[in-house]
């Protein structure tokens, strides 16, 4: 296993300070339709995000070693700011729940307790089906609850796999914050879009 060449970018949002990784993709050209009449793409992604496709879509495990050694490197020299890794709950079920796997294995690396004390109020559906930003908003609005007994007084690194619009990340910060006391909380995904749609 080996670190993999990134491109840290800033994420902001109303956590104290955030970084993706990388982008998530670096182009994607259509190359035509196919058999089911879906547009076919031909994309190019910066390495980390190569690795994060063959967990998230190929459920391929031995993706997220190389990733979670990166980010692991990258987080030992701000290890000070944060005590506790808290991952975004998944939206919807998969075999592999690639931001579980990655929260935990990085927790490992870094000696620090992943805290999975974020839950959903009621079933969720997929932001990235919705472009309004007032309609993302409304549909996290009340979304999630947080065990403030895991995160009172806590300077949390809260992690997911991707960054679009910072919706869900921003509402749990919120939350996080508000009734889960914590004393910070900080952001960290793996990639983050182009665009903020």
């Amino acid at each position: 296993m080996a670190v993999v060449k990134i491109n840290p970018l800033a994420i902001t949002g109303r956590w104290k300070s955030g970084v993706a990784m990388d982008l998530h993709t670096i182009s994607s050209t259509p190359i035509g339709y196919n058999e089911f009449g879906y547009m076919q793409f031909d994309t190019v992604r910066p390495e980390i995000a190569e690795l994060l496709f063959r967990l998230k879509n190929r459920a391929d495990r031995s993706a997220a070693g190389p990733i979670i050694e990166t980010v692991a490197a990258f987080l030992s020299h701000h290890r000070d700011k944060f005590d506790s890794i808290v991952p975004v709950p998944p939206s919807h079920q998969r075999a592999v729940q690639p931001v579980i796997i990655m929260a935990e294995g990085i927790g490992k690396a870094l000696g620090i307790p992943v805290l999975s004390c974020i839950t959903t109020t009621r079933p969720t559906g997929q932001l990235k089906n919705i472009t309004d930003p007032d309609e993302r908003k409304e549909h996290v609005q009340g979304l999630y609850a947080v065990n403030a007994a895991q995160t009172r007084g806590r300077k949390i690194l809260l992690f997911d796999d991707l960054f679009r619009s910072g919706t869900t990340m921003n509402a749990i910060t919120d939350v996080l914050l508000g009734s889960g006391e914590a004393q910070v909380v900080r952001a960290l995904t793996i990639t983050k879009t182009r665009s903020n749609q």
